[in-house]
Formats: structure tokens, C-alpha cells, sequence
């Protein structure tokens, strides 16, 4: 398993770790010199935090441990396409490189909508690998809403207890 594979799959420990908890499961990893130094995984529902996504709470746990907000020779890897808020974090962190798995046609902002990440006018670029264990990180998503809409729809059928018409008293039959 070369390096990208191999840290992309603690992110994919990360986002396991938040589906356990009822969060959209994404995580994310930072490498600084090879050793993990930050790690996260979604939180906004049990912290009630918009901002709790994996990527940032990965940066402020790796700004931390290295004692600066410069992650200037640090490596984010992430199971999702980052937002545009997490690739103005990254953007913001100086992070050189970014690791993703899945891509996000609605919300991804490294490529897919647009690309925050990498705009001429802005005073650091990103360089992106984009696609990597990308259908494990995909399904680890598309799992965890297939499983939410089964559970929504069981949800309204116990809500909505079954009616039985009888033809010949209903007009509208």
C-alpha cells in the first residue's frame, strides 16, 4: 500500500469512528514528516457546530501539536471533496497538499462546483490529488444516507398508521 493509500486509510478509520457516532462520516488526517499530527472526524451534529467538519477539526488538533498555524510542510488527507469553508481553512493553514477520496459534486470545492483551493488570486495554491480509494470512501457515504432515508421512511410509516379503504364507501375509488 504506497502512503497516500495508506494514510487515506486512517481518515477512513476517522470517518467510521463519526458515522459510530450518527455523523456524516468523513475523516481526515494530517502527516507532518510522516506522523500523523492532527486528526478528525465530523462533529457538527453532537457538538452543534456548523463548523465542526473533519478537516478543521484535523488543522486546529495539527496546529496545536506543531505550535503554529503555518502547516506549511503538512499533507491533509480526507475521505471527501473539502467544502468551501474546509478549503478556505486549508487555504488559510498554508497546507501544501490534499489527499481526497470521494468527490463531491454538490458541495466540493477542490475541483467539483469550483475550486477554492487553487485560485490565481489568492496567495497560496494547493496542489490536490483527488480520486484516491475513491470508491471505499464513496460508499462509506452513500451507506450512511441510504441508511438514514430507510430509517426516515420507517420513521413516517410508524407515524402514519396504514388506513384500509373499503371501494364501495370511498367516492373517490
Amino acid at each position: 500500500m504506497n502512503p497516500h493509500e495508506l494514510f487515506l486509510d486512517m481518515a477512513l478509520r476517522e470517518a467510521r469512528r463519526a458515522a459510530e457516532l450518527g455523523e456524516v462520516p468523513v475523516g481526515a488526517v494530517i502527516v507532518h514528516q510522516g506522523q500523523v499530527i492532527g486528526r478528525g472526524h465530523n462533529r457538527t451534529e453532537s457538538l452543534q457546530d456548523p463548523t465542526a467538519h473533519a478537516e478543521v477539526l484535523a488543522i486546529t488538533a495539527a496546529a496545536n501539536q506543531l505550535g503554529s498555524w503555518r502547516l506549511e510542510a503538512c499533507t491533509l488527507y480526507v475521505t471527501l471533496e473539502p467544502c468551501t469553508m474546509c478549503g478556505g481553512a486549508i487555504v488559510l493553514a498554508r497546507i501544501p497538499l490534499v489527499v481526497f477520496g470521494a468527490w463531491d459534486p454538490k458541495a466540493g470545492a477542490c475541483g467539483s462546483v469550483h475550486n477554492v483551493v487553487q485560485r490565481s488570486e489568492l496567495n497560496h495554491r494547493v496542489e490536490l490529488l483527488g480520486g484516491v480509494r475513491e470508491l471505499e470512501c464513496g460508499e462509506l457515504l452513500r451507506g450512511f444516507f441510504r441508511e438514514r432515508r430507510a430509517e426516515a421512511r420507517l420513521a413516517r410509516t410508524r407515524e402514519q398508521p396504514e388506513v384500509l379503504h373499503d371501494r364501495d364507501d370511498d367516492p373517490e375509488y
